[in-house]
């Protein structure tokens, strides 16, 4: 075998350094830490969270007192009206409550100027909520950055 000239060398280690380089994001985003901070004794959160890991998102707990929490939401920008049990935050947004793990992907890969997504309450038969076979109509909501929200996604009563 020939040896190989440095500026040979050079090009080939620059070009396997750009390859790796270029899967780094897809990477980062495939292993994005979805962090949620909830009560130690609800165990609805606790479904949720497994389901999250289930669904193939790195999920880290913080417990904390509720009165901890609902200051937490309100200092950013979550109102009781758009309050759950749990609030995990994931690359920039926040989820609130009992959030479908597809739409928190589709929120991901859309990137909405927007503080992120709530599932206003515990609407029985949402993640984590009992089986999905005897759920309660609900929906998805964006919560915008001025306070407002939209509907982002709408599951029909079973």
């Amino acid at each position: 075998m020939p040896p190989i000239n440095p500026n040979r060398r050079a090009v080939l280690q620059s070009a396997a350094a750009a390859l790796i380089a270029s899967t780094l994001p897809a990477i980062a985003q495939s292993n994005s830490t979805l962090h949620v901070i909830k009560d130690p004794n609800c165990g609805c959160c606790g479904a949720w969270i497994k389901i999250m890991r289930v669904s193939g998102f790195d999920v880290t707990v913080q417990n904390a007192s509720n009165e901890a929490l609902y200051g937490y939401k309100l200092r950013n920008g979550i109102s009781e009206d758009l309050a759950s049990c749990h609030t995990a935050t994931i690359e920039g947004y926040f989820v609130e409550g009992h959030v479908p793990a597809s739409d928190v992907r589709r929120l991901l890969a859309e990137r909405p100027d927007a503080i992120g997504l709530t599932v206003p309450g515990m609407p029985y038969g949402s993640p984590g909520m009992g089986p999905e076979s005897e759920r309660d109509a609900y929906d998805v909501l964006l919560m915008k950055k001025d306070g407002t929200t939209e509907v982002f996604a709408s599951y029909q009563g079973e």
